[in-house]
């Protein structure tokens, strides 16, 4: 027991060199102990399976970054008290003990477990897992390189492994998206915030979260000082961005209705009894608490765009006839593979929403370069985007700051101001990525999406890659902007999207990669057409369309491997020579592999089609949504 006590303080010594005991770091080391329930609780109920005086581990490390995460840390002073072979004797040795630890707490937690055996520096030996929350799947913890880690290392570097596992992001991200819905039903009922104010609600406590002195005492203020301190926080914070003053101002005036907002100020006497310190508090602890970590560690995610969508989902009446059709994430990250962003592209949304599109090719071009002058580059002068809803623009302006990149060419202006887009093309974009707002009937012909493809790819330089999800009508509808766009734009290849791909908005999408500045009719290449109708996403109850069984990155793969090749497969691609009056979709030119049909396959067709033929197309989409959530 006494060499035991030294690998202890061996182990002590180096969280500490580490900057594990640091004051004011969040981190809290316990030894032997918690004051944690939860955790006593977890540990408690551990220890009956084991013998009398064995029911915490040598350390049990916490953090106020992310209260859902935990390391352990078991210790034995003998090497060969490492590792049994069965992995069943936790008393007795350290990888068992600290797995037995582990699989108890990560009924709450995702842990980190961490053995260390040996009582001397040198021949110390380590060994570092990790358990996603709410499952008891072991595995060795490695770093970005698929290297497994064999040491003891600082505190955020266990965060960011852990953080990055697929198991523990997917369970991540489901809680965030329950979060949303708490925090909709929160933010709906006790503050009365609108529809459009609640993403911007959520973007501004981000930033003024970002802001220390604000971070550290709004707990502490009074109800009625909230607001204020809140638009104080937002404003230094703006301040700090590197954009000129007049986008700081237009950012700064959504925030500025809702830093009046007389519900969310001192509590009425409805709210008084449940939420004593105001409404407003409690919402900015919780996002505090839920989101926070989030957007410290998924620097690729675009959290305000996945609030604004899943906000949209609670929006009364037709979602379809706000116009808006929010990017999924994969999709943003497709774009960003088909366009092989990199270092010396420079990226221009001319329709950039909440910025989906703009962080995924940004963390796409950060990760292929390769020094700190090209990092600074991509962040400072290659992301252009321009956003005419001034609340949309504060979203999107407020996503890239907590993003700490890339505000810097955002513009609040439409696309079709002249004066913008010469301002823009003086930045030679040589990448476009588009998702437009989608018309919503024959009277928007001047709205029509192809207007916008074609202002997108105006702005280009020459011979340069313009993608853009638009539904599937422009592909097969007569449209004189058709003409103009094969007249000085070549259309090189369009892909049929799953049907489903925008679920809650019922909107049928296909992708049509342009190369700019080439017109179509004077090249002899065939376009290449991809039916890619399954992205391996399923609808689940309360998650929406998700990747439920993780089919998604393989299938992302082939699509781009194929499109890139201009592969050549049955039922999945063909080449075809199209003009403006032709269909430019797979299906009209693709062979059938009727070896793929299954007979599951032909009775879902007839049973849908006797659905939509009994109950109609509307309370067919719901019969189905309703099968779904049983999932």
């Amino acid at each position: 027991m006494t060499n035991e006590r030294k690998t202890e303080a061996l182990v002590r010594d180096g969280l500490r060199a580490l900057g594990y005991y640091e004051a004011d770091n969040g981190v809290t080391v316990e030894e032997q102990k918690s004051e944690i329930a939860k955790i006593k609780s977890l540990l408690s109920k551990s220890s009956k399976s084991l013998k009398e005086n064995a029911g915490y581990p040598e350390f049990i490390i916490t953090s106020l970054k992310d209260t859902a995460f935990i390391i352990v840390i078991e210790c034995k002073a003998e090497v060969k008290k490492h590792k049994s072979r069965d992995g069943n004797r936790p008393q007795d040795f350290a990888v068992d003990g600290v797995l037995h630890y582990a699989k108890a707490l990560a009924k709450h937690y995702t842990v980190v477990a961490v053995a260390v055996s040996g009582s001397t520096l040198s021949s110390m030996k380590v060994s570092n897992f990790l358990l996603a929350a709410g499952t008891e799947v072991v595995k060795e913890l490695t770093n970005e390189t698929a290297v497994l880690v064999d040491q003891v290392i600082p505190f955020d570097d266990y965060y960011r492994l852990a953080s990055f596992d697929p198991d523990v992001a997917k369970k991540r991200h489901a809680d965030l998206l329950a979060f949303s819905r708490e925090l909709h039903e929160l933010i709906w009922t006790k503050a009365k915030v609108s529809e459009e104010d609640k993403p911007l609600l959520v973007s501004g406590t981000l930033i003024a979260l970002m802001n220390n002195s604000f971070m550290k005492t709004f707990e502490a203020l009074a109800a009625a000082d909230v607001q204020e301190a809140w638009l104080t926080a937002i404003k230094k914070e703006l301040d700090k961005a590197d954009i000129p003053q007049a986008k700081k101002d237009t950012m700064l005036q959504p925030y500025s209705t809702i830093a009046v907002h007389p519900n969310l100020g001192k509590p009425d006497s409805k709210t008084a009894k449940e939420y004593p310190d105001g409404v407003f508090k409690e919402i900015i602890g919780r996002i505090c608490d839920n989101v926070w970590p989030y957007i410290n560690v998924y620097h690729d995610f675009d959290v305000v765009g996945q609030f604004y969508g899943e906000f949209l989902k609670y929006t009364a009446g037709d979602k379809k006839a706000l116009g808006i059709v929010l990017t999924p994430r994969h999709v943003a990250e497709l774009f960003s593979l088909l366009a092989d962003v990199g270092p010396e592209s420079k990226v221009l949304d001319i329709c950039a929403g909440t910025g989906g599109f703009l962080i995924s090719a940004m963390q796409h071009m950060l990760r292929r370069a390769v020094t700190e002058e090209q990092r600074s580059d991509i962040k400072r002068n290659r992301l252009i985007g321009i956003e005419n809803s001034p609340k949309m623009f504060a979203l999107g302006a407020s996503n890239m700051i907590l993003r700490g990149d890339g505000k810097a060419n955002l513009h609040q202006a439409s696309c079709f101001d002249d004066a913008i887009i010469k301002a823009v093309k003086k930045m030679k974009p040589n990448v476009g990525l588009l998702n437009p707002p989608y018309s919503q009937s024959k009277s928007d012909a001047e709205l029509h999406e192809l207007y916008f493809v074609k202002r997108l790819l105006e702005c280009l330089e020459p011979g340069s890659i313009g993608i853009a999800i638009v539904p599937m009508s422009c592909a097969i509808k007569p449209n004189p902007v058709r003409d103009e766009l094969l007249r000085h734009h070549t259309l090189d290849a369009v892909m049929s999207m799953p049907a489903e791909l925008f679920y809650p908005v019922g909107t049928v999408t296909c992708i049509m990669i342009w190369i700019s500045g080439k017109p179509h009719a004077k090249s002899a290449r065939k376009t290449w057409f991809g039916y890619w109708r399954d992205d391996g996403f399923v609808k689940t109850k309360h998650r929406g369309r998700i990747d439920l069984n993780g089919l998604w990155p393989t299938i992302r793969d082939r699509w781009v491997e194929t499109y890139r090749n201009r592969e050549i497969h049955a039922g999945e691609s063909v080449m075809q020579t199209v003009t403006a009056q032709d269909e430019w979709c797979a299906e009209a030119y693709m062979e059938t592999d009727y070896s793929t049909i299954k007979q599951s396959d032909f009775e879902l067709v007839v049973k849908n089609y006797a659905m939509f033929r009994v109950f109609g197309l509307e309370e067919a989409a719901r019969k189905e949504e309703d099968h779904a959530d049983d999932q």
